[in-house]
């Protein structure tokens, strides 16, 4: 036990060091040891694949560590294919979010995504039982949080349901924080905000990377805020991507490329072709220890671009053209940070903007809706 509150201590100091924690946040963090939200059954997350911790040396490591521990594969089904469903977060990204969520003392806060209970708990040691409420969509897991919340004396209230609702019943919330990714913002989370309110959450991409955005509710309903970095969180079940078609590669084109894959891997170049090219997934790799950069739009056509500068295209359409087409213009916009764009939330929709919201880089319908592209 010795080992484990050293342990902690060391991870919490790690944390203040960054500047991650203020001074009412670290007395939270202090007294909400990690391992005690940890179950027997753990996996480190690899870059292709879980792998199972099995020596008691390892998982204390691993709890100790800043780095995400994987708590269930493949939504608890045995014989899957290991894909991780849940975690305890990374503790530096639970820190960043719970920073920007900026809550007062007695703040009404919902919680999407229960997990483990760490961040309810957290939630519970800042704002107080009462004013914490979290949702779950696995039974499972929210029983084994309930357990872990109630061991160490908090009941706020858990509800088993599908966070892109939230909750209704318990709103308006101060504050709203997601610990899964979303890949749109449902306009139901922002109605269930009071004026001033806040939306906190990873925003899931699949051109590259996902990214954190805070969002501030206005008197009129509309939700903005700035991008906050990058962050990669398993999408919520909702919100997981679709396979689509696979390229058809039986008409292989090759050239040379005018954008190098690697100034492709770049978050403000990330959000923004995103942003322009809706449906197109970016998935970086590596052949024989050299880059090489994935493309497909899950319509039959696909791109496989290597760090010698040369590109396959297979399939209808140029995507390796249009990936360069929206770097050009990501370039001529000075290339801007992911901190240099935002998102906006109303009832119509949403759109992803450049410095300011009204220099909007692509609008969209919510989902199922036909998609409008903005021009700058």
């Amino acid at each position: 036990m010795a080992d484990s509150q050293r342990g902690h201590a060391a991870l919490v100091q790690q944390l203040d060091e960054r500047g991650l924690l203020s001074p009412a946040w670290r007395e939270v963090w202090e007294r909400t040891p990690r391992h005690e939200f940890i179950p027997e059954r753990i996996w480190r997350q690899l870059p292709e694949r879980c792998e199972l911790i099995t020596s008691e040396q390892d998982r204390w490591a691993l709890i100790h560590s800043d780095e995400p521990v994987v708590t269930q594969l493949d939504d608890g089904r045995e014989g899957g294919p290991g894909i991780a469903t849940s975690s305890n977060s990374m503790p530096s990204m639970v820190a960043r979010m719970l920073g920007l969520l900026n809550v007062h003392d007695g703040a009404k806060v919902l919680e999407i995504g229960t997990a483990t209970g760490q961040v309810a708990d957290l939630l519970c040691g800042r704002c107080g039982d009462g004013n914490v409420t979290s949702v779950e969509i696995d039974r499972a897991l929210s029983v084994a949080a309930a357990e872990n919340l109630n061991r160490r004396g908090h009941a706020p209230t858990l509800v088993v349901g599908d966070g892109e609702h939230g909750h209704p019943a318990g709103a308006p919330y101060d504050r709203i924080i997601a610990t899964c990714a979303l890949r749109h913002v449902p306009y139901e989370l922002v109605e269930q905000l009071l004026p001033g309110g806040l939306l906190v959450a990873p925003r899931v991409g699949d051109f590259w990377c996902g990214a954190l955005f805070c969002l501030t509710v206005d008197e009129d309903g509309t939700a903005s805020g700035p991008f906050a970095g990058t962050a990669t969180y398993m999408p919520m079940r909702a919100h997981r991507g679709a396979a689509g078609a696979t390229p058809d590669t039986s008409s292989p084109r090759s050239r040379s490329v005018a954008v190098l894959p690697q100034e492709t891997i770049n978050p403000g170049f990330a959000l923004y072709a995103g942003a322009r090219l809706p449906g197109v997934t970016l998935v970086e790799g590596r052949e024989d220890g050299n880059l090489r950069v994935w493309v497909t739009d899950g319509r039959g056509s696909g791109a496989i671009a290597d760090a010698d500068g040369t590109v396959t295209e297979f399939g209808d359409r140029g995507l390796w053209a249009d990936v360069e087409a929206a770097w050009s213009e990501w370039d001529r916009h000075d290339r801007p940070s992911a901190g240099d764009m935002g998102l906006t939330v109303t009832k119509s929709g949403e759109s992803v903007w450049l410095r300011r919201p009204a220099q909007v880089v692509v609008s969209a319908k919510p989902p199922h809706s036909p998609s409008q592209s903005g021009s700058l």
